[in-house]
Protein backbone atom coordinates (compact mmCIF):
# COMPACT_ATOMS: atom_id res chain seq x y z
CA UNK A 1 0.00 0.00 0.00
CA UNK A 2 1.62 3.24 -1.15
CA UNK A 3 -0.41 5.74 0.88
CA UNK A 4 -1.42 6.05 4.53
CA UNK A 5 -3.91 8.48 5.98
CA UNK A 6 -2.45 9.45 9.34
CA UNK A 7 -4.00 11.17 12.35
CA UNK A 8 -1.78 12.73 15.02
CA UNK A 9 -3.40 13.22 18.43
CA UNK A 10 -1.90 16.33 20.04
CA UNK A 11 -3.69 16.18 23.37
CA UNK A 12 -3.33 16.89 27.09
CA UNK A 13 -2.76 13.89 29.34
CA UNK A 14 -4.52 13.51 32.67
CA UNK A 15 -1.84 12.95 35.29
CA UNK A 16 -1.59 9.33 36.42
CA UNK A 17 -5.18 8.46 35.46
CA UNK A 18 -4.89 5.65 32.96
CA UNK A 19 -8.59 4.87 32.62
CA UNK A 20 -9.50 8.52 32.02
CA UNK A 21 -6.82 8.88 29.35
CA UNK A 22 -7.91 5.72 27.54
CA UNK A 23 -11.51 6.93 27.58
CA UNK A 24 -10.45 10.31 26.17
CA UNK A 25 -8.48 8.84 23.28
CA UNK A 26 -11.21 6.28 22.59
CA UNK A 27 -13.76 9.08 22.18
CA UNK A 28 -11.51 11.11 19.90
CA UNK A 29 -10.88 8.20 17.56
CA UNK A 30 -14.55 7.14 17.55
CA UNK A 31 -15.66 10.67 16.65
CA UNK A 32 -13.12 11.11 13.84
CA UNK A 33 -13.08 10.00 10.23
CA UNK A 34 -11.34 6.73 9.41
CA UNK A 35 -7.55 6.80 9.36
CA UNK A 36 -5.03 4.09 8.46
CA UNK A 37 -2.87 5.05 11.44
CA UNK A 38 -3.36 7.01 14.66
CA UNK A 39 -0.35 8.35 16.60
CA UNK A 40 -0.59 9.03 20.35
CA UNK A 41 1.97 10.89 22.52
CA UNK A 42 4.64 9.52 24.82
CA UNK A 43 3.33 7.95 28.05
CA UNK A 44 -0.23 8.57 26.89
CA UNK A 45 -1.75 6.74 29.87
CA UNK A 46 0.01 8.71 32.63
CA UNK A 47 2.03 11.71 31.55
CA UNK A 48 5.82 11.74 31.77
CA UNK A 49 6.26 10.52 35.34
CA UNK A 50 9.08 8.60 36.99
CA UNK A 51 6.50 6.70 39.07
CA UNK A 52 4.27 5.90 36.10
CA UNK A 53 5.25 2.27 35.64
CA UNK A 54 4.50 1.20 39.21
CA UNK A 55 1.29 3.23 39.53
CA UNK A 56 -0.24 2.92 36.07
CA UNK A 57 -2.14 0.35 34.05
CA UNK A 58 -0.65 -3.07 33.39
CA UNK A 59 0.81 -4.09 30.05
CA UNK A 60 -2.12 -6.45 29.58
CA UNK A 61 -4.59 -3.59 30.05
CA UNK A 62 -2.77 -1.11 27.78
CA UNK A 63 -2.06 -3.59 25.00
CA UNK A 64 -5.57 -5.03 25.21
CA UNK A 65 -7.07 -1.55 24.85
CA UNK A 66 -4.90 -0.80 21.81
CA UNK A 67 -5.79 -4.11 20.16
CA UNK A 68 -9.53 -3.75 20.80
CA UNK A 69 -9.60 -0.17 19.50
CA UNK A 70 -7.52 -1.05 16.44
CA UNK A 71 -9.81 -3.92 15.52
CA UNK A 72 -12.99 -1.95 16.20
CA UNK A 73 -12.01 0.96 13.94
CA UNK A 74 -9.93 -1.00 11.39
CA UNK A 75 -6.88 1.15 12.05
CA UNK A 76 -3.33 0.91 13.33
CA UNK A 77 -2.43 2.64 16.60
CA UNK A 78 0.90 3.63 18.11
CA UNK A 79 2.21 5.49 21.13
CA UNK A 80 4.28 4.86 24.24
CA UNK A 81 3.33 3.84 27.77
CA UNK A 82 5.22 3.25 31.00
CA UNK A 83 5.18 -0.50 31.61
CA UNK A 84 6.32 -2.45 34.65
CA UNK A 85 7.94 -5.77 33.71
CA UNK A 86 9.18 -8.50 36.02
CA UNK A 87 12.80 -7.29 35.71
CA UNK A 88 12.13 -3.53 35.66
CA UNK A 89 10.20 -0.75 34.00
CA UNK A 90 10.38 0.40 30.38
CA UNK A 91 9.05 3.28 28.33
CA UNK A 92 7.53 1.14 25.57
CA UNK A 93 6.35 2.21 22.12
CA UNK A 94 3.59 -0.08 20.86
CA UNK A 95 2.50 -0.42 17.25
CA UNK A 96 -0.75 -2.36 16.86
CA UNK A 97 -2.34 -3.34 13.53
CA UNK A 98 -6.07 -3.60 12.72
CA UNK A 99 -5.74 -7.38 13.08
CA UNK A 100 -4.45 -7.00 16.63
CA UNK A 101 -0.85 -7.94 15.84
CA UNK A 102 1.70 -5.81 17.64
CA UNK A 103 5.34 -4.78 17.71
CA UNK A 104 7.17 -2.73 20.30
CA UNK A 105 10.31 -0.67 20.85
CA UNK A 106 11.72 0.29 24.26
CA UNK A 107 13.10 3.82 24.54
CA UNK A 108 16.86 3.67 24.10
CA UNK A 109 17.87 7.17 25.23
CA UNK A 110 16.52 7.92 28.69
CA UNK A 111 16.22 11.57 29.71
CA UNK A 112 18.79 11.88 32.46
CA UNK A 113 17.85 15.48 33.28
CA UNK A 114 14.63 14.03 34.73
CA UNK A 115 16.45 10.95 36.11
CA UNK A 116 14.54 8.71 33.71
CA UNK A 117 17.59 6.44 33.56
CA UNK A 118 17.20 5.71 37.29
CA UNK A 119 13.59 4.52 36.93
CA UNK A 120 13.45 2.82 33.52
CA UNK A 121 15.56 0.29 31.67
CA UNK A 122 16.94 1.43 28.31
CA UNK A 123 16.15 -0.41 25.12
CA UNK A 124 19.16 -2.05 23.52
CA UNK A 125 18.36 -1.82 19.81
CA UNK A 126 16.25 0.01 17.31
CA UNK A 127 13.35 -1.70 15.59
CA UNK A 128 11.84 -1.40 12.12
CA UNK A 129 8.16 -2.26 11.86
CA UNK A 130 6.47 -3.32 8.63
CA UNK A 131 2.90 -2.24 7.99
CA UNK A 132 1.05 -2.23 4.65
CA UNK A 133 4.26 -2.09 2.66
CA UNK A 134 5.75 0.68 4.83
CA UNK A 135 8.88 0.27 6.90
CA UNK A 136 8.53 2.35 10.06
CA UNK A 137 11.16 3.39 12.61
CA UNK A 138 9.62 4.07 16.06
CA UNK A 139 11.36 6.61 18.30
CA UNK A 140 10.53 8.24 21.63
CA UNK A 141 11.15 11.88 22.61
CA UNK A 142 14.81 12.23 23.74
CA UNK A 143 15.84 9.79 20.96
CA UNK A 144 15.38 12.77 18.64
CA UNK A 145 18.67 14.27 19.86
CA UNK A 146 20.75 11.29 18.66
CA UNK A 147 20.89 11.27 14.84
CA UNK A 148 23.20 8.25 14.51
CA UNK A 149 20.56 6.05 16.15
CA UNK A 150 17.95 7.02 13.56
CA UNK A 151 20.20 7.23 10.50
CA UNK A 152 18.92 5.22 7.55
CA UNK A 153 21.13 2.33 6.49
CA UNK A 154 20.67 1.93 2.74
CA UNK A 155 17.18 3.41 3.04
CA UNK A 156 15.97 0.68 5.41
CA UNK A 157 12.83 2.59 6.45
CA UNK A 158 10.34 5.01 4.89
CA UNK A 159 8.81 6.69 7.93
CA UNK A 160 10.07 7.81 11.35
CA UNK A 161 7.54 8.31 14.14
CA UNK A 162 8.52 10.34 17.21
CA UNK A 163 6.12 10.34 20.17
CA UNK A 164 7.00 12.84 22.86
CA UNK A 165 6.46 14.77 26.05
CA UNK A 166 8.70 17.64 24.91
CA UNK A 167 8.43 20.77 27.09
CA UNK A 168 7.72 24.27 25.84
CA UNK A 169 11.07 25.54 27.12
CA UNK A 170 12.84 23.69 24.30
CA UNK A 171 10.13 23.83 21.64
CA UNK A 172 12.50 25.31 19.07
CA UNK A 173 14.79 22.27 19.47
CA UNK A 174 11.87 19.92 18.79
CA UNK A 175 10.90 21.73 15.61
CA UNK A 176 14.45 22.05 14.27
CA UNK A 177 15.43 18.45 14.99
CA UNK A 178 12.30 16.93 13.45
CA UNK A 179 13.01 18.85 10.26
CA UNK A 180 16.66 17.79 10.31
CA UNK A 181 15.76 14.10 10.71
CA UNK A 182 13.50 14.26 7.65
CA UNK A 183 16.05 16.06 5.48
CA UNK A 184 19.13 14.02 6.42
CA UNK A 185 17.33 10.68 6.03
CA UNK A 186 15.08 11.64 3.10
CA UNK A 187 12.27 10.07 5.08
CA UNK A 188 8.74 10.91 6.13
CA UNK A 189 8.70 12.09 9.74
CA UNK A 190 5.77 12.30 12.15
CA UNK A 191 6.22 14.08 15.47
CA UNK A 192 3.41 13.73 18.02
CA UNK A 193 3.83 15.83 21.16
CA UNK A 194 1.42 16.40 24.04
CA UNK A 195 0.00 19.73 25.25
CA UNK A 196 -1.04 21.10 28.63
CA UNK A 197 0.74 21.19 31.97
CA UNK A 198 1.78 18.29 34.20
CA UNK A 199 1.96 17.89 37.97
CA UNK A 200 5.65 18.86 37.92
CA UNK A 201 4.74 22.29 36.56
CA UNK A 202 6.11 21.61 33.09
CA UNK A 203 4.28 23.11 30.12
CA UNK A 204 3.95 21.41 26.74
CA UNK A 205 2.91 23.27 23.60
CA UNK A 206 2.79 20.37 21.17
CA UNK A 207 4.04 21.62 17.80
CA UNK A 208 3.17 18.23 16.32
CA UNK A 209 4.16 17.92 12.67
CA UNK A 210 4.08 15.71 9.60
CA UNK A 211 7.11 16.32 7.38
CA UNK A 212 7.81 15.07 3.84
CA UNK A 213 11.19 13.58 2.79
CA UNK A 214 12.14 16.80 1.01
CA UNK A 215 11.73 18.74 4.27
CA UNK A 216 8.32 20.23 3.52
CA UNK A 217 6.04 20.50 6.56
CA UNK A 218 2.73 19.29 5.18
CA UNK A 219 0.75 19.44 8.44
CA UNK A 220 1.43 21.21 11.72
CA UNK A 221 -0.60 21.71 14.87
CA UNK A 222 -1.24 25.09 16.42
CA UNK A 223 0.90 25.47 19.55
CA UNK A 224 -0.73 24.80 22.94
CA UNK A 225 -3.96 23.60 21.32
CA UNK A 226 -5.58 20.22 21.86
CA UNK A 227 -6.14 19.16 18.30
CA UNK A 228 -5.79 16.47 15.65
CA UNK A 229 -3.73 16.91 12.50
CA UNK A 230 -4.22 14.71 9.47
CA UNK A 231 -2.38 14.03 6.23
CA UNK A 232 -2.13 11.38 3.54
CA UNK A 233 1.48 10.36 3.06
CA UNK A 234 2.88 8.45 0.09
CA UNK A 235 5.73 5.95 0.30
CA UNK A 236 6.45 6.36 -3.41
CA UNK A 237 7.27 10.02 -2.80
CA UNK A 238 10.19 9.00 -0.58
CA UNK A 239 11.37 6.38 -3.06
CA UNK A 240 11.23 8.83 -5.99
CA UNK A 241 13.04 11.57 -4.07
CA UNK A 242 15.83 9.22 -2.99
CA UNK A 243 16.29 8.14 -6.61
CA UNK A 244 16.28 11.70 -7.96
CA UNK A 245 18.57 13.10 -5.25
CA UNK A 246 20.64 10.11 -3.98
CA UNK A 247 22.47 11.71 -1.06
CA UNK A 248 22.35 8.37 0.74
CA UNK A 249 24.86 6.88 -1.71
CA UNK A 250 27.57 9.17 -0.28
CA UNK A 251 26.75 8.59 3.38
CA UNK A 252 29.58 7.57 5.72
CA UNK A 253 29.55 3.91 6.63
CA UNK A 254 29.42 3.08 10.31
CA UNK A 255 28.35 0.35 12.72
CA UNK A 256 26.06 1.29 15.58
CA UNK A 257 27.12 -0.31 18.85
CA UNK A 258 25.29 -0.24 22.16
CA UNK A 259 26.60 1.80 25.09
CA UNK A 260 24.05 0.15 27.36
CA UNK A 261 25.16 -2.32 29.98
Amino acid sequence: MSTLTVGVLQQPIIWMDGDANLQHFSRLIAQSAHHDLWVLPEMFTTGFSMQAATQSLSETRVLGWLQALAQKHDTALCGSAAIQLADGAVNRFYFVTPQGDFSYYDKRHLFRMANEHHYYKPGTSRQIIEYRGWRILPQICYDLRFPAFSRTINNDYDLMIYVASWPTARANHWQALLLARAIENQSWVIGCNRVGEDENGLSYQGDSQIIAPEGEIIASALPAEATVITATIDRQQAIAYRQAFPVWQDADRFTLTSSVG
